[in-house]
């Protein structure tokens, strides 16, 4: 996995709390499993086809016209309030081959069939929204390219905090 990192102002003001879930590899949907001492459930928000962003069509070297199916979700732990907000895009020419298959996941964690027996390539980059810390990861699998973003909301942060 290849990491582009914030730069040296913004990672100082990384909770040191936050760090390691920002950097982690591997299957956030099994980490936040574990930490919630096996509760996990996806909330679906919305999913629609939208045009491919001209930043988000470069990161995956996709063509900038053409269309991306985008999924957003809200992944919750042990407790009421949701820990990550998830925005996954999936351009169209990797929903022509295996990445079809998210179209038709429902309420399902993509990390339960994106880390099935499998260790997807995966370029990541580290930023500041304004919902919070977020990590977004280009994936490479099965031949498919496609983005899942994932921000750690405050629930997420201060129940770090306290456990």
């Amino acid at each position: 996995m290849r990491n582009l990192r914030p730069n040296r102002t913004r990672e100082q003001q990384l909770p040191a709390e936050l760090k390691k879930w920002l950097y982690a590899s591997g299957s956030l949907t099994q980490q936040l499993t574990d930490l919630a001492g096996g509760e996990f459930h996806v909330e679906r928000i919305k999913e629609q086809y939208q045009r491919l962003t001209l930043a988000d069509s470069r990161w995956m070297k996709m063509p900038y016209h053409h269309l991306a199916w985008v999924r957003e979700t809200n992944l919750y732990g042990c407790e009421e309030q949701a820990w990550v907000k998830a925005k996954s895009i999936f351009p169209i020419l990797s929903l022509q081959k295996k990445a079809r298959l998210f179209q038709h996941i429902g309420n399902k964690p993509i990390g339960w069939f994106l880390f099935q027996r499998t260790n997807p390539a995966c370029e990541r980059r580290v930023i500041h929204l304004e919902e919070g810390w977020t990590r977004q990861s280009c994936y490479t699998w099965h031949g498919c390219k496609f983005i899942v973003q994932e921000t750690f909301l405050p629930a997420f942060e201060q129940f770090i905090r306290q456990h």
